[in-house]
């Protein structure tokens, strides 16, 4: 097993700090630990409710579903919006409400960030919904539709090699 820590904490005055000094330990599926700011590691709501259940205890958080490899890229997501607003009820309610829905763009660090191979991404997007950081699941989600927008569904199946199963009677429907 791995041990991996962030460098300790920064000093700073209380009044200046807009960041956590707190850490939680996250464990990968692969036994990987991870010291994490607990601001960073909040951006998840999986993860803040477990913290809230466990109180201010030491215990490191197992994250079963998750890998290291997707962990540090779900990690690295938070530390870069960790800054950001988290979404409220209210804002989740209007993402169900096509009316009220934001039509966003995905930001160009975003881009940047997502530009991984399909495994990988895939990865990401099971990871988001595991975690449930809605952000992070949008801007996934978003990179698949893109990536289908205007194909076919033969140029789709390629895509994501998926044997086509229908009969050419089912295909005509």
């Amino acid at each position: 097993m791995r041990h991996v820590t962030s460098p300790s904490p920064r000093p700073h005055p209380p009044s200046s700090s807009k960041f956590s000094d707190k850490m939680v330990i996250l464990v990968t599926s692969d036994n990987e630990q991870f010291n994490v700011d607990k601001d960073v590691a909040e951006r998840s709501v999986l993860i803040k409710n477990m913290l809230e259940d466990v109180g201010e205890s030491d215990q490191p958080i197992p994250l079963p579903n998750v890998s290291s490899s997707v962990l540090k890229k779900v990690l690295e997501y938070c530390e870069h919006h960790r800054a950001e607003p988290l979404p409220t009820a209210e804002t989740d309610n209007n993402a169900d409400d096509p009316r009220k829905r934001q039509v966003s763009e995905i930001g160009e660090w975003d881009q940047k960030f997502i530009q991984v191979d399909q495994e990988m991404l895939f990865e990401i997007i099971l990871a988001a919904n595991y975690l449930d950081i809605k952000a992070l699941l949008d801007v996934g989600c978003k990179t698949v539709a893109n990536m289908i927008k205007g194909k076919t569904p033969e140029e789709i199946r390629k895509l994501f090699n998926i044997v086509n199963d229908f009969t050419p009677e089912e295909e005509v429907r």
